[in-house]
């Protein structure tokens, strides 16, 4: 089959390997399309370590090809969405079943739109946030592929006000599309907001977005912290002051559910999937590109010239 490989020298190459066959509780997936998402970055740049050289790839949509032990034989030639690993941009990669859900009559090429980030932002609203009628809620990245989700699934939670951060004015128009009550460029938050504070916010950011966030909070308010794409810097919370204000730092690691809970992720993939299917959520694939151009992809995100959801065609 052919996958595209990540090489020892930081170069993605495709190549011929043999195809996996599943274990226990997994399931084989022939690849029709795979999702690219920030995990990508992370492992190109050596901030997840891996062996190498290493087939990357953690969504795929497709057909299920053959099922392991303990896996329903019923399942094969099931369209499918699966959360993986590694190994999604492949011709077949490997899944855990219970990740693994089936898509119905949505076109393969919609399901790849979801991957991770369809259940990240489910759950941010949720289960972590709890956004509730009226809430006032700020997210930034909202340009991004779990921006995009979020703002639609708070405003379907009842938000009141949702208000959208962004790093550049391309990116402001394109996330005008999903929602938004307000757009503000990085450099303006939170100067724009004059004294308006927030019920709740969603922050994959950190450093000094997260401390100015946490004060940025109404009473009662929720900051849901899932990622650090702008530094690793630790941000200390005074809990004194949190019990104070009522208010609360809350942290989301879809990476660690998928391993100690993969049930939890896969219901939250189900609810997204069913909101997506009968049209009340949109996912917006902006850029496909073909197995050789997945380094490009990849830099394309990281440098943020990327808005909405790529993907990449693999057969």
């Amino acid at each position: 089959m052919k996958a595209v490989v990540l090489d020892t020298d930081d170069h993605y190459r495709v190549t011929e390997l043999d195809e996996p066959t599943p274990g226990p509780g997994q399931v084989a997936i022939r690849v029709a399309y795979a999702g690219i998402q920030w995990g990508d970055t992370m492992v190109r740049d050596g901030h997840f370590p891996v062996q190498r050289p290493f087939v990357p790839g953690f969504e795929a949509v497709g057909h299920i090809a053959a099922v392991g032990e303990g896996v329903d034989a019923h399942r094969v030639g099931e369209p499918v969405t699966a959360l993986t690993t590694a190994g999604a941009y492949a011709e077949v990669a490997l899944a855990p079943a219970v990740l693994t859900s089936g898509i119905g009559d949505l076109p393969l090429r919609t399901a790849a739109g979801l991957g991770w980030g369809a259940p990240t932002a489910y759950d941010l609203v949720d289960t972590a946030a709890q956004v509730r009628p009226g809430d006032s809620v700020l997210i930034h990245a909202a340009a991004g592929s779990v921006g995009t989700l979020a703002v639609q699934f708070a405003r379907l939670a009842g938000a009141g006000r949702i208000v959208g951060v962004v790093g550049n004015g391309r990116r402001a128009d394109y996330a005008a599309q999903f929602g938004y009550d307000q757009l503000l460029l990085r450099e303006e938050f939170p100067t724009r907001l004059g004294d308006e504070r927030f019920d709740v916010i969603l922050d994959p950011v950190g450093g000094s977005t997260r401390r100015t966030g946490l004060e940025r909070l109404a009473e009662h308010g929720r900051l849901v912290a899932y990622g650090n794409l702008g530094t690793d810097e630790p941000v200390l919370a005074d809990t004194n002051d949190l019990l104070m204000h009522g208010t609360s730092l809350v942290t989301y690691n879809s990476n660690l559910l998928g391993r100690t809970h993969p049930e939890r992720l896969a219901d939250s993939v189900r609810r997204a999937l069913g909101l997506v299917t009968d049209g009340r959520v949109r996912v917006d694939i902006t850029a496909e590109y073909d197995l050789a151009d997945l380094g490009v992809a990849v830099q394309r995100l990281a440098e943020g010239t990327t808005v909405g959801k790529s993907v990449l065609r693999v057969a």
